[in-house]
């Protein structure tokens, strides 16, 4: 008998093998901890594949996106460099995400990959006409655990908005803040050019509200002036 599903909300996991040292045999992986943030919220599914190439991540993300949800999210987990993740060009990641998105309303799409984040006039460009009111990514080189745990607040408070709450570009940087409010904005969490980077110099989100006229913008310093009102 087939089942119908009665979940709202969905996390869509596209991960590339790590690699993180010689016997990491596919070891390593985001999984448990996205599993985690599905089993807290508990009415999420989340769905994994693998991806090698920019045909794998197609066949992937064709594969698990079967069912329109309320709010469904993307989540791109790899080694990632200024213009790919997981080998693959970062724009052309965008655009299967984008373009799936306007069908099973993903609204929001998250780079857990080094560096592919600084690439914020991609980001806008495949928000913009999409279902999309979110992209965030790392502009700089992140520690694997540091960067998986923040990943993991992003992903569980931008999975509890709601269709009036993208209608409003504020309200949606607040929950970005509330996000990444548990974590020190000076902190040290990444490396670019053989520097450390603070916190709020290592990440980047692009918003876009919904309706008509509404255009993507990059937003990350307004998250971090929104951050300093989740302080006591």
């Amino acid at each position: 008998m087939r089942r119908n599903h009665s979940t709202r909300r969905a996390i869509f996991v596209l991960e590339s093998p790590w690699n993180l040292d010689a016997g990491d045999a596919n070891r390593t992986s985001v999984m448990p901890f996205i599993e985690g943030v599905g089993k807290f919220a508990g009415d999420v599914e989340v769905f994994h594949a693998n991806f090698y190439d920019k045909s794998s991540f197609k066949k992937a993300l064709t594969c698990l996106a079967k069912t329109k949800y309320e709010n469904a999210l993307v989540y791109i987990a790899a080694h990632g460099s200024e213009k790919t993740i997981g080998g693959v060009k970062t724009h052309d990641l965008l655009y299967e995400v984008s373009d799936i998105a306007k069908h099973l309303n993903v609204t929001g799409v998250l780079l857990g990959a080094c560096l592919a984040g600084g690439d914020t006039i991609n980001m806008e460009v495949y928000t913009e006409g999409s279902n999309l009111r979110w992209c965030g990514g790392y502009s700089a080189s992140v520690s694997w655990l540091d960067g998986t745990l923040l990943d993991c607040f992003i992903l569980a408070r931008m999975l509890h908005l709601d269709d009036e709450e993208f209608e409003d570009v504020d309200m949606i940087i607040a929950a970005l803040a509330e996000a990444v409010a548990p974590f020190s904005k000076s902190y040290g969490i990444a490396e670019k050019n053989k520097k450390q980077k603070r916190l709020d110099q290592s990440v980047e989100f692009v918003v876009q509200a919904t309706g008509r006229g509404k255009l993507p913008r990059t937003v990350t310093s307004d998250v971090f002036n929104e951050w300093d009102n989740n302080q006591i």
